[in-house]
C-alpha cells in the first residue's frame, strides 16, 4: 500500500533502537525524510546511516529530548515537521513505597511533559499547514497496569489524558494525534525486565522470556517491525478518520472485550 506521505518530513524520538528504530525505518520506507533524536551518539548515527540507504534524507541529533536544552536542540534541527512520533525508556520498576517525588517528577517529565512539549511546538505548524500526524509511544500498562510500573503507570496515563482531550481540538485542522500500547515486544526494555524476573526468581534468561511469553496469547514478543508498520499507517494519509485512540500492539495479551 501507498500512504501517500512520500516527502513529508518526521520526527521520531528515542529512534536508535528498539521500538522508535521500527517506527523511523517503516516511515523511510515511505519515503518520508527524517529527524531522529536519541541520547547515544554512536548507536544514532548507526541508525542514520542505515535509514539514509533507503534513499531518504536523514538528520541524527542526539540529545536528551527530556531536558529543556535537548529539545531546543532538536526543535531547531528538525524545523517544520509533518510527522511527531514521540517515544522515551521508561522509568525503572520498584515498589510503591520506594518511589519519591523526584522519582515521579522523573519520569513525568520523560513519559508525560516531554510529549506534551513536543506536540506544543510542533503542532502549531501543522495545523497552519493544515496536515499533521502525531504517534505517541506509551505503554499497553495505561489500560492494564503493571504494579511494578508505577512509575511508568502514572506518568503515561497522564499523557493518555492530555491527547484525549486534546487530539478532538486539533482534529478539525487536519491533525490526528493517537497512542500505541506496545505489550512486551523485542526490546532492549524487555531484556531490561527478563533480567529483574531471571534475578529474582532465579531462573535463566531463557527461562524468564519462555515466562513471559506464556502469558501472551500469540506466545511470542512483538518485533519492532511489525509495531513500526502500524506506526506508518497512522501516520499516512489514509488515516485521518483515527482520532485520538490508544491501540493496543501487545499480541491479546491485554484481555477484554472493547
Amino acid at each position: 500500500m501507498d500512504l501517500g506521505i512520500k516527502g513529508r518530513r518526521a520526527l521520531v524520538t528515542a529512534a536508535s533502537k528498539g521500538l522508535g528504530r521500527g517506527c523511523a525505518e517503516a516511515l523511510a520506507e515511505a519515503g518520508v525524510d527524517l529527524v531522529i533524536n536519541a541520547r547515544g551518539a554512536e548507536a544514532l548515527e548507526a541508525t542514520a546511516e542505515a535509514l539514509r540507504a533507503k534513499g531518504v534524507s536523514v538528520t541524527a541529533i542526539a540529545a536528551d529530548i527530556t531536558t529543556p536544552e535537548g529539545r531546543a536542540k532538536v526543535l531547531e534541527a528538525a524545523g517544520p515537521v509533518d510527522i511527531l512520533v514521540t517515544n522515551a525508556g521508561g522509568p525503572p520498576p520498584g515498589m510503591w513505597h520506594d518511589w519519591s517525588r523526584d522519582d515521579f517528577i522523573r519520569a513525568l517529565d520523560a513519559n508525560m511533559l516531554t510529549p506534551i512539549a513536543l506536540m506544543q511546538a510542533l503542532m502549531p505548524g501543522m495545523i497552519d499547514r493544515g496536515w499533521g500526524r502525531v504517534v505517541n509511544i506509551t505503554s499497553n500498562s495505561v489500560k492494564s497496569p503493571i504494579a511494578q510500573l508505577g512509575l511508568s503507570n502514572s506518568a503515561r496515563a497522564g499523557l493518555t489524558g492530555f491527547v484525549a482531550g486534546t487530539a478532538r481540538q486539533v482534529a478539525p485542522m487536519g491533525v490526528t494525534i493517537n497512542n500505541l500500547l506496545p505489550g512486551i515486544h523485542d526490546t532492549d526494555r524487555a531484556d531490561a525486565l527478563d533480567r529483574g524476573v531471571s534475578s529474582a526468581e532465579g531462573l535463566t534468561m531463557a527461562e524468564a522470556r519462555d515466562k513471559r511469553a506464556a502469558t501472551i496469547p500469540a506466545r511470542r514478543y512483538g518485533t519492532a517491525a511489525e509495531f513500526g508498520a502500524m506506526c506508518a499507517f497512522l501516520c499516512s494519509a489514509h488515516a485521518g478518520f483515527i482520532v485520538g485512540q490508544n491501540i493496543s500492539l501487545d499480541g491479546g495479551a491485554h484481555n477484554a472485550t472493547i
